[in-house]
């Protein structure tokens, strides 16, 4: 369980509480969480993180009707970048759009511009907001992946908490540096509040000495029963392989499946700040 869990930023959240689903549009719903409470307890400043980055979110369930009355659908995407002071927790983002169902707007570009307001306005940065016709949204077509999966290792696993320590020997110093692209798709965590499952595939490209897969994999399978949020995990996955590794490149990518109507994919990189499109079967 993660240190904050009893935080008093979260005893006002909607989630985790019974609540009501409205159909005309309320920015009043959206809810935020400053990210500080997870970077606290991993010893991070906002203005000096050891990691570059955004989270990604799309939206499957965008409705709203246009000035004659007729439904349109789309899906949106949805960028934040991982210095904004805030995260938008997930169940008021749900019930936020949601809240478009019925209500009329003259045009995409209305919508597109109301979303990039309200986000921005909760994230406290500005937003990245685009919206796709269903059957139009290259950023979604299934990926041709070519990391190495690492998840048909046998190993053997005993315990199924979290442990950082896990990492110890994880690097073979001394060896010559190389690049090494890797994924799981084992990676499951549950939710800070609700404790609900949340599904991933982490992806781990690094320079560097070579890591120990094995070691790798039994780290990541050690989130099975931790409690936090997705954007949390990752930095917390980011932070523990830098703890124990020397290395010239690190980027952490987890592709969470959808719930909801909403995924969300956060990427943390030495290098680049912008996430690819790695989508799979599961998203």
């Amino acid at each position: 369980m993660a240190n904050y869990h009893n935080a008093k930023e979260l005893t006002k959240l909607t989630l985790g509480k019974q609540t009501n689903y409205t159909s005309e549009y309320n920015s009043d719903l959206l809810q935020a969480v400053p990210r500080k409470l997870n970077r606290d307890d991993l010893a991070l400043k906002n203005n000096c993180l050891p990691f570059k980055g955004e989270d990604v979110w799309y939206g499957y369930e965008l409705s709203w009707l246009n000035n004659k009355g007729k439904p349109i659908v789309a899906v949106a995407e949805f960028r934040f970048p991982c210095t904004s002071p805030n995260l938008v927790e997930s169940k008021s983002f749900k019930l936020y759009l949601n809240s478009f169902n019925q209500t009329k707007f003259d045009s995409w570009q209305d919508v597109k511009n109301i979303l990039i307001t309200d986000l921005s306005f909760t994230s406290g940065v500005t937003a990245d907001v685009n919206l796709y016709k269903v059957d139009q949204c290259p950023a979604l077509e299934i990926s041709d992946i070519e990391a190495n999966c690492i998840d048909d290792l046998d190993v053997t696993i005993d315990d199924y908490d979290y442990q950082k320590d896990l990492l110890k020997g994880i690097q073979k110093l001394g060896t010559d540096s190389k690049e090494e692209f890797v994924v799981s798709h084992l990676l499951k965590s549950n939710c800070l509040i609700t404790n609900q499952p949340d599904w991933a595939s982490v992806y781990i490209s690094y320079k560097g000495a070579q890591l120990n897969h094995e070691i790798l994999l039994k780290y990541i399978i050690s989130f099975r029963q931790h409690n936090e949020f997705h954007e949390q995990c990752v930095e917390r996955i980011f932070t523990d392989i830098i703890s124990f590794c020397n290395l010239e490149q690190l980027t952490v990518f987890a592709r969470y499946t959808r719930r909801g109507g909403l995924d969300i994919n956060p990427f943390r990189s030495t290098t680049e700040q912008t996430a690819p499109n790695l989508r799979t079967l599961r998203q």
